[in-house]
């Protein structure tokens, strides 16, 4: 059956099938009760109904009738009633009473790769809407809607998405982290019975799932099977999987609600966010694949060249001097910075973390002549004016508490927690209140007209603890204002962009990026770190959207000292810059950064709109990031050493990607520096490059030098 066709008449069942760049859904409607996806994965074809009717049979546990011993199928939102020992998809209330649905699925709406289910139950007084759609890249979204149809109040615990995964799997890889550290991979045996892993800090967090996966076998970059699900919210989460010995296999997401923070007045009604899933066949860089090209589709993907940023957070701190910051201005311009980012400590009484958050006003004592003298020198050079913001907090001693002390976001006894247990002294600024909302919105907008603010840094550096709306918990209304005030500032002042930091990358998730336009992936600008913390963000996110800075040396975070070339290197990963007081580096080091500048501009087209891939090293020591162009006649790729190799002769890197029917001039763009290619140099590296096939770089590859630790390459192959 074809997307566009109609299914058949209620009472029997019918069949949809959803296909789009390679992936697929079969989803029936059953006779009773809600849809049923039976498969998600590779793209089948176009089955008709009586295809469709056999792939139910041949894949099913028994024909129905089912007994509540024998769950047969599982639907979209699976209940008790099914048979279902795993975690339900949903759990209502009304009062202190359960509900337990009986669905009645009474519309089966196709449009494209777009299925709209709507189910009811006039009894339990609910109305549920399930929109599956297939998005560009063949990556998946579901969303559930529920409605409160009946009398009194409903109160929604959870409502989460599922779909299956083949029973074969029997490896989950997910990620949790720390700040300066995020992103960190693990992958074990794929948990029996009904396993969560949930967040509870009212931001994503630095120890976020991210992205969880399950696949046969340990997941390589370049080969085998997974299924992946992604939830784009930026607040408390719950992963699921369930593997029940009776039943088949779902991971899923949503969510994860707090005692009563849903509760439905008659007539209202709840979503969840976007759930996105992406099936690969071709590992995790198939994987990437998906998510890139979704995200690189979207109206709202910034297309213009990513620019080269210098932000003044570990150049001077709190320390503002606007002649200082100006000659920073005037030295950023001549090594071809494109946007001056000043960050914390410009408002009033900001000398340290301790004052001032929420009093977006700019300090006089300070800038006695306003910002806007800097801001007129950044844009004279020809330079995009940033500035910092953290709007959803505030310190308690900032004119905005002294005068409000009621739009703080706490329970109030926590106000009594020691200065020292406040986390960075700061509190959340309570956004689901109106007149805070209008407060906000009214002093950055104010400041973005005044300076022409081009970028917005919007940080975000701490958890919700005890957050309090209205008598209830207030983290889910609380991430909806800040979705819509930033919404509402990119409407209000056209061509600006938002970066969402949060003390790093603790908010890089779908949800906030629906509003932003990059994402800082840490407060680590450690290269050694970042190698790992860049390539894992990158799995979901391309390289254009994700922050990546060159810091000092040694690293303020790590104490890590490392040679420019490859802090250099490791920010070509990404969205480039430096964090760095560039003002006291020596004539050397700052050729070095005009070369690396002119670098940057001249590969980003390649890195920012190319095709990731990456090495499967065997050496844990060795990395290796890809980039292909679309047309597969130029790419970039970025080898680097986080370790003593393993071997005096490391092993080759196949450079995958490539088109194998096309030659190839390989070179080292050394304009940054030479690496120290440790023990030897292989004969190509002396010669400066090599002509080969495609075929021939794909597979062979290029013998590697043993490169010291905290060494990097740049390679630039073009088709010739």
């Amino acid at each position: 059956m074809t997307p566009d066709q109609t299914p058949t008449e209620a009472g029997a069942s019918s069949f949809a099938v959803l296909r789009r760049d390679g992936s697929s859904l079969v989803v029936e409607r059953p006779a009773a009760g809600l849809v049923q996806v039976l498969h998600w994965g590779a793209d089948l074809g176009a089955l008709d109904d009586d295809s469709c009717r056999e792939l139910g049979i041949a894949t099913s546990r028994q024909s129905p009738p089912g007994t509540v011993d024998a769950a047969w199928q599982l639907t979209v939102l699976p209940q008790e009633a099914d048979g279902w020992a795993g975690r339900p998809g949903a759990l209502f209330r009304r009062s202190d009473r359960p509900v337990f649905p009986r669905w009645t699925t009474d519309g089966f709406d196709v449009s494209g790769a777009s299925l709209t289910a709507t189910a009811t139950d006039a009894e339990a007084g609910l109305r549920l809407v399930t929109t599956l759609s297939i998005l560009e890249g063949g990556v998946v979204t579901v969303v559930h809607e529920v409605q409160n149809t009946g009398d009194g109040g409903l109160t929604v615990e959870w409502l989460e998405v599922t779909l299956p995964a083949p029973k074969a799997v029997d490896a989950l890889t997910e990620f949790s982290g720390r700040w300066t550290r995020e992103k960190s991979p693990h992958t074990g045996p794929f948990p029996r019975g009904a396993w969560l892993r949930q967040t509870r800090r009212g931001r994503s967090g630095h120890d976020a799932p991210h992205v969880m996966m399950a696949s046969i076998d340990t997941p390589r970059d370049r080969s085998g099977e997974l299924w992946a699900v992604h939830l784009g919210w930026s607040a408390d989460v719950t992963y699921r999987t369930d593997r029940m010995p009776d039943s088949g296999t779902v991971l899923g997401a949503g969510e994860m609600l707090r005692p009563g923070e849903i509760t439905l007045h008659p007539g209202e009604r709840y979503e969840t966010p976007a759930c996105y899933f992406a099936w690969s066949d071709r590992g995790l860089d198939g994987l990437s694949a998906r998510f890139h090209t979704y995200l690189r589709s979207r109206p709202s993907h910034p297309h213009s060249p990513r620019p080269l940023v210098l932000n003044t957070w570990e150049a001077v701190y709190f320390t503002h001097d606007p002649d200082f910051l100006a000659s920073l201005a005037d030295t950023a311009a001549r090594v071809g910075i494109e946007r001056f980012v000043l960050d914390d400590g410009w408002f009033l009484a900001r000398r340290d973390d301790t004052r001032g958050l929420g009093d977006w006003i700019v300090d006089p004592a300070v800038w006695p002549d306003g910002l806007k003298p800097l801001a007129d020198r950044v844009h004279g050079h020809g330079m995009e004016f940033g500035l910092w913001f953290e709007p959803e907090m505030v310190n308690l001693d900032s004119d905005l508490a002294r005068a409000h002390p009621d739009w703080l976001l706490h329970n109030p006894a926590h106000l009594d927690t020691p200065a020292g247990l406040s986390w960075r002294t700061q509190f959340v600024l309570n956004l689901a209140s109106p007149d805070a909302y209008a407060h906000v919105f009214g002093q950055i907008s104010a400041l973005v007209s005044e300076l022409g603010i081009d970028f917005i840094k919007w940080d975000h550096n701490r958890d919700l603890v005890e957050a309090v709306h209205d008598g209830r918990y207030g983290v889910h209304e609380q991430t909806l204002a800040a979705y819509r005030l930033i919404a509402e500032l990119k409407a209000t002042h056209p061509g600006l962009e938002i970066e969402s930091c949060s003390s790093g990358g603790a908010r890089t998730d779908l949800g906030i990026l629906q509003v932003t336009d990059r994402v800082w992936a840490s407060d680590s600008n450690d290269p050694i770190e970042r190698q790992d913390i860049q390539r894992w963000t990158e799995l979901l996110l391309p390289p254009e959207l994700v922050g990546a800075h060159v810091g000092p040396s040694p690293a303020h975070s790590s104490g890590r000292a490392t040679d420019l070339s490859y802090r250099m290197v490791t920010s070509l990963m990404g969205s480039s810059g430096f964090e760095w007081n560039i003002a006291a580096c020596t004539e050397d080091e700052l050729d070095a950064i005009t070369r690396f500048a002119a670098l940057y501009k001249e590969l980003r087209s390649v890195i920012h709109t190319g095709t990731a891939v990456h090495g499967d090293l065997r050496d844990p020591a060795l990395r290796l990031n890809g980039f292909v162009s679309q047309n597969r006649t130029e790419a970039v790729y970025l080898i680097a050493s986080v370790a003593t190799p393993e071997d005096s002769l490391p092993e080759r890197a196949r450079l995958h990607g490539l088109d194998p029917d096309r030659t190839y001039r390989v070179r080292v763009r050394d304009e940054i520096g030479s690496a120290a290619y440790g023990w030897h140099h292989p004969g190509w590296v002396l010669r400066g490059g090599v002509v080969l096939p495609g075929s021939v770089l794909g597979t062979i590859g290029l013998q590697l030098p043993a490169l010291w630790p905290a060494q990097g390459m740049v390679l630039h192959a073009t088709a010739i």
